[in-house]
């Protein structure tokens, strides 16, 4: 059952949208450098690794690859599975990925990675999995939804979108345009900045990586509860 299109499912997004600059601060701040959302990174650092490029881990990118692989591939199996059967997709999806980065946090803290250049040893691994692993299930999510101008994981969409279509030399029809769709743009830069931003800062502040992994994972996770609580308001109302 694909949610419905509205302010409510945009707030959403765009809420998801700034969790993905905290993950990908942790990723590549605490982690990696490796990123865990954006898999273009991960491609390009396995490259610069099997390059000879010192500092960079290829086993790290791989293991991210992989782990967002598994999570795309489960997630579009179980999320076409509920669509089938007109269960809430979108909802458990959001519940899924919060658990994983939850797992992964708590990992993160029991294994007591605090930055990157520190040993890689198969607690560093099985986080970075996880975390990736609850992006690949994101994406899918993001791709279902297809919410014009917001994806969650990539601003380079919306960043080329938003310039095209308020250059006056550069207009064009195919790139889609219109107040709301360039709101929703506008809003996916902001949110992932800001994501960035506040991740970044927290873990400059000294605040434990798994602490600050833990802040996504309880906004989608809510995100998630809060959305299948609203509609089952929906459909117990009478009339």
């Amino acid at each position: 059952m694909k949610p419905r299109p509205g302010a409510f499912l945009t707030s959403v997004m765009v809420l998801l949208t700034v969790t993905t600059g905290m993950v990908e601060a942790v990723s590549f701040l605490a982690l990696g450098p490796v990123f865990a959302a954006v898999q273009t990174g991960s491609l390009l650092l396995l490259g610069f690794a099997l390059g000879g490029a010192p500092g960079i881990s290829a086993a790290v990118s791989a293991v991210s690859l992989a782990g967002f692989a598994l999570g795309a591939v489960a997630g579009s199996r179980v999320e076409s599975a509920f669509d089938v059967r007109e269960r809430r997709w979108f909802e458990a999806a959001l519940v899924v990925e919060g658990l994983l980065l939850a797992a992964a946090a708590l990992v993160i803290w029991r294994a007591d990675i605090d930055a990157p250049g520190g040993p890689v040893d198969g607690r560093h691994l099985a986080a970075i999995a996880m975390v990736a692993c609850a992006m690949g299930v994101r994406n899918v999510t993001a791709l279902r939804v297809a919410l014009p101008g917001v994806t969650t994981t990539v601003a380079t969409r919306a960043l080329t979108g938003l310039v095209v279509a308020l250059h006056p030399f550069a207009a064009d029809s195919r790139v889609g345009s219109g107040t709301g769709i360039e709101v929703r743009r506008l809003s996916s830069i902001l949110a992932m900045v800001a994501g960035g931003v506040c991740g970044a800062g927290l873990l400059a502040a000294s605040v434990r990586p798994a602490v600050v992994l833990a802040v996504p994972a309880a906004l989608v996770l809510a995100a998630g509860l809060v959305r299948l609580a609203a509609a089952r308001m929906r459909t117990s109302m009478p009339g």
